[in-house]
């Protein structure tokens, strides 16, 4: 059994590697409270994580990343086998480092890793995700290199970086695609909140702010689902409504275009032109 503790930056680095010809449990903890993504390479090793009156276990573990939160109560477990050899990197940071960490890794942490930024428990078990043929790839290259001295220090960052990387590039796409049904659902909301505020809409930071998106956010996903900008959509249900009070002779143009917002009639008739192909006093 092989134990190797590599601190980069402010990241801390289990390297674990182990094979046996008998069955071998093999404990460990760590010092202080961590969050750490856990990559796990071929061997299928066991794993079981106890603390308190507590345990998870996991049986197969080839090709694993798992993402946790741990303090000095923690215990991993290791139960090392013919066929069912060790081969594990674990990346670490105590939660006190996040804000220093290079590269914005630290808002990753934070944005994609809430629940154990703010853990609940001693152990907090956060996503997890199987490897693609590429992270796979770098942990065995992380293993089996022949670098010395400052070239393999080098060697290691650049492979820590680019598994992180992969991480938290699938784990990004894994929560997008479970939180679109509720992403939607949002959207709706500040679509009803437009229709329901046409003579007098709310800024965007308003409406980001009524379905808890920022304004960058929500001017991407709100064109990506409704085909049009927020405020072009706003536009153009101003003056179909204007169109349909005009029509049915609810209102004058001047008060059509009072009752839709616009507070300039010339605007409001340049805006209607552009958009239907005639000035609002053809309507018949």
């Amino acid at each position: 059994m092989t134990r190797d503790f590599i601190h980069i930056n402010d990241f801390i680095i289990l390297v674990e590697e182990a094979e046996s010809t008998k069955i071998e449990v093999d404990s460990c903890r760590f010092e202080e409270s961590l969050v750490a993504v856990a990559f796990y390479g071929s061997g299928n090793v066991d794993l079981n994580v106890k603390y308190g009156q507590n345990q998870k276990k996991f049986q197969h573990t080839k090709g694993l990343s798992l993402a946790f939160y741990a303090d000095e109560q923690v215990e991993f477990e290791h139960t090392i086998s013919p066929g069912k050899n060790l081969k594990c990197i674990v990346v670490a940071t105590k939660l006190s480092n996040l804000e220093q960490l290079p590269n914005q890794e630290g808002e990753l942490f934070s944005d994609l890793l809430k629940e154990l930024v703010h853990p609940k428990d001693n152990y907090v078990e956060g996503p997890s995700l199987l490897m693609t043929p590429e992270m796979e790839n770098i942990l065995d290259a992380f293993f089996s290199n022949n670098y010395t001295g400052k070239t393999k220090m080098m060697f290691y960052r650049s492979q820590i970086t680019a598994l992180l990387s992969h991480f938290f590039g699938q784990l990004a796409v894994k929560q997008e695609e479970a939180s679109k049904p509720e992403h939607r659902k949002q959207l709706n909301k500040a679509k009803e909140i437009l229709l329901e505020n046409l003579d007098n809409p709310p800024s965007l930071l308003e409406l980001s702010k009524a379905i808890g998106f920022n304004t960058t956010r929500l001017k991407k996903e709100f064109k990506s689902i409704f085909g049009v900008p927020v405020f072009k959509y706003l536009q153009n249900e101003r003056l179909t409504s204007a169109h349909n009070l005009i029509s049915k002779k609810e209102a004058t143009v001047q008060e059509a275009a009072w009752q839709v917002g616009y507070d300039s009639l010339s605007s409001f008739s340049n805006a209607f032109t552009k958009k239907f192909g005639y000035r609002p006093s053809q309507i018949k």
